[in-house]
């Protein structure tokens, strides 16, 4: 009887690499071809045939050399790729969210990038206590005076530098918060999705938990699709975009939804 062949040549094995290429550029945000042949163990001629079926297939960008993790419907981008996108749009988003954040309230950050900013920006409202699963947020809140600092816990997930799972849901589940800001990674027919169900569940648990919702997103949002239903745009009270959103897009946001351009 014959055997299948396994390994690096077979089917099998180039299938096996190209995942474990596409988990090690999402948790590095972006390398090069040599670093990714480096630590694949094989020739930069396998990385570039390797690249470009995973360019092919939409899980992979390759630009002068430089290969980063490129967000589809069903992945996210690396937290490290995300937070060098569109950091001019991203600041002036969080200074919108800023007017909206009262002094001695609590307040819940989910994961996304654009809500660094926003962090950073927080001391101005001290004191103020701040519920997240981001570590970057973390990270810029956790010496700040005046800011009493929560983390969810859960399960840690590099790729996105957070924390996720039945843990972080439950724990967002046991507390109350004055708002949430957070962001989305599609806005489709009237709602907000997301790549993947773990973070899905925490920012619908944040949503619940939360008195004031606000939603950032630039105009690249309604432009994507995700596989993940989070909530309706009727689940938010408060929408910021940026001043380029088509108008095609703000006729259809839904009544009752108060909308801030910046």
């Amino acid at each position: 009887m014959a055997t299948t062949r396994r390994g690096r040549g077979s089917a099998a094995g180039q299938r096996q690499r190209q995942r474990a290429i596409r988990e090690f550029v999402s948790e590095t945000g972006s390398c090069t071809v040599d670093a990714i042949a480096r630590f694949a163990s094989v020739s930069a001629m396998t990385v570039y045939r390797d690249l470009e079926e995973l360019e092919r297939l939409g899980l992979l960008r390759r630009a002068k050399g430089v290969v980063t993790a490129a967000a589809s419907n069903l992945q996210e981008a690396s937290s490290r790729h995300r937070v060098n996108q569109d950091a001019g749009v991203k600041r002036r988003l969080g200074e919108a969210a800023l007017d909206l954040v009262e002094t001695g309230s609590a307040i819940m950050l989910d994961d996304s990038s654009t809500g660094l900013p926003l962090a950073r920006l927080l001391p101005r409202r001290a004191p103020l206590t701040v519920i997240t699963n981001y570590q970057p947020i973390a990270r810029e809140l956790e010496e700040q005076p005046g800011i009493r600092l929560l983390m969810t816990g859960g399960e840690y997930l590099a790729w996105a530098d957070a924390l996720f799972g039945p843990m972080t849901v439950h724990a967002i589940g046991r507390m109350r918060a004055d708002a949430v800001f957070m962001s989305a990674s599609a806005i489709t027919d009237g709602a907000v999705y997301h790549p993947t169900t773990e973070a899905a569940e925490v920012k619908r648990a944040m949503l619940e938990a939360s008195s004031l919702r606000v939603l950032y997103a630039d105009r690249s949002k309604f432009e994507r699709r995700a596989l993940h239903l989070v909530t309706p745009l009727t689940g938010y009270d408060v929408i910021i975009l940026d001043k380029h959103t088509p108008e095609d897009h703000l006729a259809h946001l839904p009544d009752g939804l108060r909308v801030i351009q910046v």
